[in-house]
C-alpha cells in the first residue's frame, strides 16, 4: 500500500537495439540484466517478470500473486579504498542479525571470490506468517572495487530444487563495477 504523499522512485527501463558485433551474450533461456552502464550485470531466466520497487529491482518467476520466488537486487557505490578490514562475512552477519523477519535457523555462510568479486551469502529457514508455509531466504553481499551489491531471494522450501539453480546462475554470471560507455555495444571484444 502506498503511503499518502510518499514518492515512488522513478525507474527507467531501456530496451536498446544492439549494434552489429556487440559483445553481449548470455546463457540459453536467459536474458541479461545490466544496471547503470555496467555497475552490475547478471543473467536471469528469460520468462521471469522484472519490476522496479521502492528499494530494489525485483525478478519474479511469475506475476504476483501467483509467484513462488522473488529475487531482489540493489547496489550502491562505495569509496575506492582497501576493504580488507571489513570482510563481507562481517557485513553478512550484521545484515542477518538486523533483519525484521523471524528466521528459525541460518545455514553456514558461503564465501567465494572470482574475477575480483568477493561474494558472501547465507540461507535462512522460516515459516511464512501469512501462508504458514516453510520458506527459504537467501541473502548475498557482493563487492568489487567501487560497487557493493545486495541480492536476496525468497521462495517456498518445497521449490528448492527449482530455484537453487537460478540463484547459482545469478551468482555465476554476476559482474560488478564494469563500465560500458555504449550499452548497445556492451563488452565488445575486438
Amino acid at each position: 500500500m502506498k503511503k499518502r504523499g510518499a514518492r515512488q522512485p522513478r525507474w527507467e527501463k531501456f530496451t536498446l537495439d544492439l549494434q552489429e558485433n556487440h559483445g553481449w551474450s548470455c546463457r540459453p533461456g536467459c536474458k541479461i540484466f545490466v544496471a547503470d552502464r555496467g555497475a552490475a550485470r547478471f543473467d536471469y531466466p528469460a520468462s521471469w517478470v522484472v519490476r522496479g520497487d521502492l528499494d530494489s529491482i525485483k525478478f519474479r518467476d511469475r506475476r504476483r500473486p501467483k509467484d513462488n520466488c522473488v529475487l531482489a537486487f540493489s547496489y550502491m557505490r562505495i569509496p575506492p579504498i582497501d576493504w580488507t578490514d571489513l570482510p563481507l562475512a562481517v557485513l553478512l552477519k550484521t545484515a542477518i542479525q538486523g533483519g525484521t523477519r523471524q528466521i528459525d535457523r541460518w545455514d553456514p555462510p558461503v564465501q567465494m571470490s572470482r574475477f575480483g568479486i568477493e561474494i558472501a551469502w547465507q540461507q535462512g529457514h522460516y515459516i511464512d506468517p501469512g501462508e504458514k508455509r516453510p520458506a527459504l531466504t537467501r541473502l548475498c553481499i557482493a563487492r568489487r572495487r567501487t560497487v557493493q551489491a545486495l541480492l536476496t531471494m525468497d521462495f517456498w522450501a518445497e521449490y528448492l530444487e527449482r530455484f537453487a539453480p537460478v540463484w547459482d546462475l545469478v551468482l555465476d554470471t554476476l559482474e560488478l563495477d564494469e563500465n560500458y560507455q555504449d550499452p548497445s555495444i556492451g563488452p565488445r571484444i575486438m
